[in-house]
């Protein structure tokens, strides 16, 4: 195996242009690669050409990019036609979903691309394993789970199916570097992957606290943000166990996993607000009620936060403290801010 390293030299092939998709464009222009796009209902590819431009205005505007939108948007070619996929080196599924579309996409994605080509799905549930069927080369086919908004976000799971190559593996956990993320790589097939696993089991707990009334849903949402919020983005879990004390981790444990909620079905409280219709932001009904004018203002609000932490982020990089004592380096950390 023998891929470039050098994002200009990669065509990235994108299908489903939706608003991950979208993002996920945006991502592969930021780092540098040409995209070949193309949006399976034809007359959704002019929203999906104007959902990328507002991407990259936002970020032009925040100072994400160094150029103006139209110098990345002159490598991105938008179709409704999969012949077009056929220069892509890698190719990234970003559809509803639903195994009967994947399947359908992915019998028109083989036919047209290079033996050489890597295919990958941005499913957030579907095993890989059982996605690989669909191709005539399981072995260049990989999960690439991203979170909204792709070019802002650094998470990436790159997952291994039964049957994908650890070499193309690896390859590509190498390329996520240039395309600005931390990457994670699952090494065997596994439903849910990390991230998902790892959230969906504190979604279980908030719902058990809430829907037993052991304390509100605002309250729960403010905890999570005053204690998860504090030190996940820079130490995650087993790094701030290491850091507080193990012993005491290891005690709390034998107490308290026999009383978390253990529940195989999503609970009554999710359950009625789906049942009626609720669909959070979208229409108005989930957890919270939003007008349309709260609707907008928590989205920009959201989008103003996703940049202010990826600066924030930034400043403190996987392993910098390993780094900079294999350098003999003083850590130069960020000064404090001061309290107003």
């Amino acid at each position: 195996m023998n891929y470039s390293m050098e994002p200009g030299e990669i065509p990235i092939g994108m299908v489903g242009l939706g608003l991950m998709g979208s993002s996920i464009t945006v991502c592969m222009l930021i780092a540098g690669h040409p995209v070949i796009g193309v949006e399976p209902v034809s007359e959704n590819v002019a929203n999906s050409l104007q959902r990328v431009r507002n991407y990259l205005d936002v970020a032009w505007q925040k100072g994400l990019v160094t150029e103006k939108p139209d110098a990345y948007l002159s490598r991105l070619t938008l179709s409704d036609d999969f012949d077009s996929l056929g220069p892509a080196k890698i190719v990234i599924e970003s559809v509803k979903e639903d195994m009967d579309i994947k399947r359908q996409v992915f019998a028109k994605i083989d036919k047209v691309v290079s033996d050489d080509a890597i295919l990958s799905s941005n499913t957030s549930a579907i095993p890989i394993s059982d996605l690989q069927t669909f191709v005539s080369s399981p072995q260049r086919f990989f999960g690439l789970h991203w979170m909204q908004p792709a070019h802002t976000t650094r998470f990436l799971e790159i997952i291994c199916g039964n049957q994908s190559d650890r070499d193309i593996a690896d390859y590509l956990y190498q390329l996520a570097e240039k395309w600005d993320k931390e990457p994670v790589l699952v090494k065997k097939d596994i439903r849910g992957f990390i991230g998902n696993r790892l959230m969906y089991a504190m979604y279980r707990e908030a719902l058990h606290l809430v829907q037993e009334d052991y304390a509100t849903v605002e309250d729960v949402d403010r905890a999570c943000r005053n204690v998860a919020g504090y030190f996940i983005p820079m130490v995650g879990v087993f790094r701030w166990m290491d850091f507080t004390g193990i012993g005491a981790y290891h005690t709390v444990m034998k107490e308290l996993f026999p009383t978390l909620s253990n529940a195989q079905e999503p609970n009554k409280l999710i359950s009625e607000i789906v049942e009626e219709g609720g669909n959070g932001v979208f229409n108005g009904r989930g957890f919270y009620t939003y007008t349309e004018e709260e609707r907008k203002l928590w989205e920009e609000a959201y989008s103003r936060f996703t940049y202010e932490i990826r600066e924030l982020a930034l400043k403190y990089p996987h392993d910098v403290v390993k780094k900079k004592l294999e350098q003999n380096e003083d850590l130069d950390l960020p000064e404090q801010t001061p309290y107003s």
